[in-house]
């Protein structure tokens, strides 16, 4: 494989998936970008548009999250009337999944096989505590590192202060203040795109997505749109989702800007987010404690003496009520399902 794709992180673990489709016609490929029924890739031989096989499209007619998306590693098929299709897609070491707005309870890969995820937030106007608590949720429950990187650091006279106060609503999650303006931060974000790896940004329009992709980068790669003084809020810049190779080896991956983050199936992810309320639970009396009005409860007794801010419980219900409300819709649409695979049978 070239060393151009080792950079990428091709390894033995993506070798090995492919040598059941390892023929003379086919070879092996990063995702940079997946448009409808069309994606753009980087295989040994440059980028090239390859369209979705057959038997892609049958897997994602039944689950749409298999469908190739940015950084996937797939399958390409080269015909001898030069078209090029993705035949397959090779299994993702992580996935950032958000819910869709449907009622259904489906969910939308946002980026595949990144190691750390960024959870981009800036600090002007102010930084958003429940945001950062939702995107983090989501950060853990991908399987990749979450990160937290709060931009525009030159908007403030003490960044470092802001920094320690954000840190402690992201336990166990290292916290940088960037400045891309300053050159603040960029190299320590950096380390996380050395060769090899795949640092993935989530954040809402406006946080300074696009500005730290040129950044890293060191040429303007990413469209960056000005944000409004009175409020901080930018129109979306990126409409999709896009790997960009970094020079010396790595990649980060720019996702579009998020109004609102569904989650589905991320308890694990809260429950890693939330870890200092975690933590508390492991005192509660009952082992079933959901931390409202049993006896015995660490968490609410942390709350009554200050330990634990009360903002900070409140989120985790919300969050925990919205992740249980939507795996019943999703059971329930995967019950129906089945059900109706029985009646045709």
């Amino acid at each position: 494989m070239s060393h151009v794709l080792s950079q990428l992180g091709w390894d033995e673990f993506l070798a090995s998936a492919y040598r059941p489709f390892d023929r003379s016609d086919a070879t092996a490929g990063r995702v940079l970008r997946a448009d409808r029924g069309v994606c753009t890739v980087l295989d040994e031989s440059g980028v090239t548009r390859a369209s979705l096989g057959g038997n892609v499209l049958l897997k994602a007619a039944k689950d749409p999250a298999l469908l190739p998306c940015a950084g996937d590693w797939v399958v390409l098929r080269h015909w001898p009337d030069r078209r090029t299709t993705a035949e397959a897609v090779l299994p993702r070491r992580t996935c950032l999944i958000r819910r869709t707005s449907d009622k259904d309870s489906t969910g939308q890969v946002l980026a595949a096989n990144m190691d750390t995820v960024a959870v981009v937030e800036p600090i002007h106007p102010e930084p958003d505590d429940a945001r950062i608590e939702r995107l983090l949720a989501l950060a853990w429950e991908s399987g990749a590192r979450p990160l937290l990187v709060l931009t525009k650091a030159d908007t403030t006279a003490d960044p470092e202060a802001i920094t320690r106060q954000v840190a402690e609503i992201a336990p166990g999650v290292p916290v940088v203040a960037v400045s891309a303006r300053l050159a603040l931060g960029v190299e320590q974000i950096r380390s996380y795109a050395g060769e090899g790896h795949t640092l993935a940004l989530l954040g809402r329009s406006g946080a300074g997505k696009s500005t730290l992709v040129n950044a890293l980068a060191g040429t303007a790669v990413m469209p960056v749109q000005q944000i409004r003084d009175v409020d901080g809020k930018g129109r979306h810049t990126t409409a999709y989702r896009n790997l960009v190779l970094l020079a010396g080896g790595g990649a980060v991956l720019d996702t579009p800007g998020i109004r609102g983050v569904g989650l589905l199936d991320t308890a694990e992810g809260l429950s890693r987010a939330f870890a200092d309320l975690t933590g508390l639970a492991q005192d509660c009396r009952f082992d079933d404690c959901r931390h409202e009005s049993e006896p015995g409860c660490a968490v609410t007794a942390a709350v009554a003496d200050g330990t634990l801010a009360a903002r900070r419980l409140a989120s985790w219900r919300k969050l925990r009520h919205e992740i249980e409300v939507e795996s019943a819709r999703q059971s329930a649409r995967l019950a129906g399902a089945a059900g109706h695979r029985r009646r045709r049978s």
